[in-house]
């Protein structure tokens, strides 16, 4: 199929645009695209838009999928697909219009922004993302064609890494304790407190710490954690390990940060266009491809719709407030654009859901909660005043990481006979069992010694055990 525009339209478009992202106040990293076609474009969604990749039967089964949904008609392909990486790299579909060209290369220019801007992006290191890749991928290669590790062994490592990749720090902005650190707080929180009446009371008992302990404080980063601490992994194994968590801490902001992300791509996409000037038979296919993108999903949320709405009624609050609005939150003290700016680099989707996602935008989206009951899903919740709160926490719970439960090491000899002993921070979600189950398996795996988790199982406390024997619930 032959495009209907040139390499010189392409780029006389881009100089336009990038006027207007600059007038408009975006900040943005260097930007290259990539005209590619559409089984190009299936590799690169398979291997998460990445031009470098290491090897993995999982990359393979993605993409095989992917292609026979597309061939089928059962999904399409996407506009676009946008890297963190300085310079920016993003890639665009050769046989899309000009106008969906152009509509995409300004919906790259806001993620372009976000990425450059957001708190959750800001140790990405993404000057060294394409190269670090690569690194990942050449590494990994050596590994597989050394006769005495071999395909097997190391994909069979790389299953468990994939699998405990997200169990891991979730708050980035937060410095992590030295063990030194820990060890004054553990001292710290045994001493008494200060009594000012000691003289005429009983001295407390002082019970020390116990500074042996492994971890000191419960440990979120389990594959690191397991790297630093099992002494029978190879070099290799762990070097793995390490590699599945540097690449799980690069993708964790984009999964943070999806409604915010999408949304203020698509808002700024939308102004640029407008301000552009289209011809009108442009400007008509515009309009068609924004709504598409940014309609609503039938039974689940759609990110760009969500996240657009939003970010236009942050600015319309502080553009131009209701009564009532002023009453509850007083004047604005900054226009609308200088909220939206503010917010983009200090929020992510929960905070900018808790803080923005107002009961009257809930009821104009019609969003609600729902479960199952048999083989139907039933509405249970609308956001009505009665329940929206509780259709808000649900969603909450729901995005970015709330997904993947917070499991934590406690102790690493626990009985002191090297059993890993993990428990769960329940949210009043229980684990879902054969996931449970799986898991277990591979930390087993990489422990290689028995594991432990205690969680809640129906509002009861509940103990499951992985051993060379099997997975089982412990009695209590």
């Amino acid at each position: 199929m032959t495009p209907s525009w040139t390499l010189q339209d392409l780029q006389q478009w881009d100089e336009r645009i990038r006027a207007r992202v600059e007038a408009f106040g975006l900040s943005y990293f260097p930007q290259e695209f990539e005209i590619c076609d559409p089984e190009q474009m299936l590799g690169y969604m398979a291997y998460h838009g990445l031009p470098a990749q290491y090897p993995h039967w999982s990359f393979g089964k993605a993409y095989e999928r992917l292609k026979t949904l597309y061939h089928y008609g059962v999904s399409g392909l996407p506009y676009e697909m946008v890297i963190n990486s300085d310079p920016a790299l993003a890639y665009l579909m050769r046989d899309n219009s000009l106008c969906l060209q152009i509509l995409t290369m300004a919906h790259v220019y806001g993620h372009n922004d976000f990425f450059r801007n957001n708190f959750m992006f800001r140790d990405t290191r993404p000057e060294f993302t394409i190269g670090l890749f690569k690194l990942h991928a050449d590494r990994v290669r050596d590994y597989v064609e050394d006769p005495s590790i071999g395909l097997q062994q190391v994909e069979e490592t790389l299953d468990a890494a994939h699998a405990l990749s997200l169990q891991c720090r979730r708050y980035g902005a937060i410095r992590k304790l030295t063990r030194a650190e820990q060890e004054e707080h553990a001292l710290a929180a045994a001493a008494p407190p200060h009594d000012p009446y000691a003289r005429i009371h009983k001295r407390p008992e002082y019970q020390a710490p116990d500074l042996s302990r492994v971890p000191l404080e419960p440990e979120e980063d389990l594959l690191l954690f397991i790297a630093e601490h099992n002494p029978y992994l190879s070099e290799w194994q762990r070097d793995l390990l390490r590699i599945a968590h540097q690449q799980a801490q690069y993708f964790i902001p984009q999964l943070e940060t999806k409604i915010m992300n999408e949304g203020w791509a698509s808002y700024w996409h939308y102004r640029i266009l407008n301000s552009l000037e289209l011809p009108e038979s442009l400007y008509l296919e515009f309009l068609v491809h924004h709504n598409q993108v940014l309609r609503p999903q039938s039974g689940g949320i759609n990110p760009y719709h969500l996240g657009f709405k939003i970010w236009q009624g942050i600015e319309r609050r502080y553009d131009a407030p209701t009564e009532d609005e002023i009453r509850q939150h007083g004047t604005p003290e900054m226009s609308g654009v200088e909220k939206l700016f503010e917010v983009r680099q200090t929020d992510r989707d929960v905070s900018f859901l808790r803080r923005f996602l107002t009961p009257a935008l809930m009821r104009e989206l019609d969003l609600f909660e729902y479960q199952r009951e048999g083989d139907k899903l039933v509405v249970s919740k609308v956001s009505d005043e009665e329940h929206w709160e509780e259709v808000k926490r649900t969603l909450l719970q729901n995005v970015g990481m709330g997904t993947v439960p917070v499991i934590r090491i406690a102790d690493a000899d626990f009985r002191h006979n090297r059993v890993l002993l993990i428990e769960h921070e329940h949210d009043g979600r229980d684990l879902q069992p054969e996931y449970l189950e799986k898991t277990m398996g591979y930390l087993f795996q990489l422990w290689g010694r028995p594991v432990l988790l205690k969680t809640r199982l129906h509002g009861q406390p509940a103990t499951f055990s992985r051993t060379e024997s099997g997975f089982e619930q412990l009695k209590s």
